[in-house]
């Protein structure tokens, strides 16, 4: 209990319960008073698994807007128990979580703090020897969705591979996954789609913690030259792989509650077509629309994208879209939340009045998917169960190497 007792005294302690299926929202200590063994715990409330690890140490930190607790940054509860916290590494989004997609993000001094903050997603994507050599430590506190092109994981991966270049321990503090129910999607062909999008041998969703993936990339050798991390993982106290676990904080600015989280995996998709999924609304990857879907009975729901956070110059902006609104379960399209949902992609190029125009014309599709035959096997018709069926053995073999890594049920 030691560990509780110190983030209660700092005034920061929350409670997030498995059951929550709402919206994002900072609102846990609703659930406080429920059943100790039922609440989820992220490693960062794990003090006493942490705190003599970095005592005395020269700090570094990895993490953005979700390395809080009750919003109570994980720097500023290090300062308030006096931990020498030197740098903060901000990845895709920036420290704030406010940055667009893509978005080069700026090195400077966060204001709050005056810590200094270098840009993972700016010059390097990869910590230089410079950058860490002041430190004696590294600490990692992202939360991921479970995703391969969610870039977080790649992040972790520059981290660790510099973190064992600089021989520096580094600590990731887990954080539940809201996607760890399910493993699904093409193995990425690494030798010909690598990308900053997906840099490793696995499917689009891949069932496992931020802690249990670096686990993977040490012992899988994945790091340049097979160098090895030395990494510590805080696990997440009563949790599963099938927890429900609704995010207190969103990840990123365009997934902004549970409902965009789960249909992430999917309507990621649609971002190598010229289709709007949604950014510059405030149902960020929960629509689908484009203008010249004003023919087509079926897409009755209408959205305007519009500037604003996350967005400054969103897909179609400005233009009167029709489309579908998936952000509730009475969408025309079955919706099925244990898999990635192919028929929806192959139903709406189906409706598109211009098939020809509706994939964009870069390699983007591939980056995403994995593999080269994605576009042509939409293209052509191909059903969703002979899709799966080319994935069926990729992600029976990654099942195999993952079961090495596992932390949880």
């Amino acid at each position: 209990m030691r560990n509780i007792l110190i983030l209660l005294a700092l005034g920061i302690f929350v409670a997030c319960n498995n059951s929550a299926k709402t919206n994002v929202s900072n609102n846990s200590l609703e659930n406080e008073n429920k059943n100790a063994d039922t609440i989820i715990y992220p490693g960062i409330y794990q003090t006493d698994l942490y705190l003599n690890l970095i005592s005395d140490k020269k700090i570094g930190i990895v993490s953005n807007q979700t390395g809080v607790i009750n919003n109570i940054h994980l720097v500023d509860t290090l300062l308030s128990l006096k931990q020498n916290v030197l740098k903060v590494f901000c990845p895709e989004h920036g420290f704030r979580g406010t940055a667009d997609a893509g978005q080069t993000i700026e090195t400077g001094i966060d204001e709050k703090t005056g810590i200094f903050i270098t840009s993972l997603y700016g010059k390097n994507k990869k910590p230089t020897p410079e950058q860490l050599a002041d430190l004696n430590v590294v600490i990692f506190d992202l939360q991921d969705v479970g995703v391969r092109f969610y870039t977080y994981i790649s992040t972790l991966h520059y981290v660790m591979e510099a973190c064992a270049e600089s021989n520096i321990p580094l600590i990731v503090l887990d954080r539940p996954n809201p996607n760890a129910h399910y493993i699904d999607g093409a193995v990425l062909d690494t030798a010909n789609y690598r990308s900053f999008i997906g840099m490793h041998p696995v499917p689009i969703v891949y069932g496992m913690t931020i802690g249990e993936y670096a686990q993977m990339i040490n012992g899988e050798k994945w790091l340049r030259n097979g160098i090895q991390c030395k990494l510590t993982v805080i696990p997440c106290k009563n949790y599963t792989h099938n927890t429900k676990y609704s995010l207190p904080v969103k990840p990123s600015p365009n997934l902004p509650n549970d409902r965009a989280i789960e249909l992430y995996p999917t309507l990621c998709f649609f971002e190598a077509t010229t289709l709007s999924v949604g950014r510059g609304t405030d149902k960020q990857f929960q629509i689908l629309g484009h203008p010249s879907l004003s023919v087509v009975e079926e897409a009755s729901f209408t959205f305007t994208p519009m500037p604003n956070e996350g967005a400054k110059d969103p897909v179609l902006n400005g233009q009167l879209c029709y489309g579908f609104d998936l952000s509730e379960n009475s969408s025309i399209f079955e919706w099925k939340n244990d898999r990635i949902n192919i028929s929806l992609i192959i139903a709406v190029y189906k409706l598109f009045p211009k098939n020809e125009l509706f994939f964009k014309k870069t390699n983007s599709i591939e980056l995403l998917s994995g593999y080269a035959e994605f576009r042509t096997q939409i293209e052509n018709g191909i059903s969703e169960e002979e899709i799966r069926k080319g994935w069926k053995q990729g992600i029976e073999n990654f099942k195999t190497i993952r079961s090495k890594y596992l932390i949880y049920e």
